[in-house]
């Protein structure tokens, strides 16, 4: 992925707001967690040059790096629309993982058609820790599937996910990131330096 998509992204992200910064007021994530900045990318498909835009940057993608890929695998539920739009532009299959079975019908974890031995690319919305992320990852193992790989939105780029990444052989490509955003924040004056210095301390001291 080349920086000037990045740079690209991470604009429109910024632009939308869906990702919003604020080092001096954090936000409270679902976990009780404290945090100078709040991502919720399903903004993203209520704007359709954006939603084109980062469509395309995702088929792009998956043609370049995973030419060989037979299905198109949303985790749910933040990336299955896009997820399904990245499969129709592909002409490809299109599945999504849940985050546990159901309890109830079938008991589908992996809702819709995929074939064992089959090889998937996983699309994700946001990488926090990526456990979430890596759940779809084991699923679609389990189910006798190759995951080639996994392409995702954004990610916090926390080093907790790098740990986890690291711990499977699920390669992860992201379309902008934690570093390119903070740095376009600060250089566009959106944040100060100070501020800048807040959200690149958290990232790296989080869960120390």
């Amino acid at each position: 992925m080349s920086d000037s998509i990045k740079i690209s992204v991470a604009e429109k992200l910024l632009q939308i707001e869906a990702v919003k910064l604020s080092p001096e007021n954090p936000y409270t994530w679902a976990s009780g967690l404290k945090s100078p900045i709040y991502c919720d990318n399903r903004k993203i498909l209520s704007y359709p040059e954006i939603r084109n835009y980062v469509t395309d940057a995702f088929a792009k993608l998956v043609k370049e790096k995973y030419p060989n890929a037979e299905v198109i695998a949303g985790v749910a539920t933040g990336a299955i629309a896009i997820g399904v739009l990245i499969a129709d532009a592909l002409n490809l299959p299109f599945i999504y993982v849940r985050p546990e079975a159901k309890k109830h019908g079938l008991g589908n974890k992996i809702e819709g058609v995929v074939k064992p031995n089959q090889k998937v690319v996983i699309i994700e919305d946001l990488i926090s820790t990526g456990m979430s992320s890596l759940k779809a990852y084991d699923a679609l193992i389990e189910n006798g599937n190759t995951v080639l790989g996994m392409c995702a939105i954004f990610t916090y780029d926390l080093p907790i996910s790098h740990q986890n990444f690291n711990n499977t052989d699920c390669e992860l490509t992201t379309l902008t990131d934690f570093n390119i955003l903070a740095e376009f924040a600060m250089n566009s004056s959106s944040i100060s330096k100070g501020n800048y210095d807040i959200l690149m301390s958290w990232k790296e001291n989080f869960n120390k």
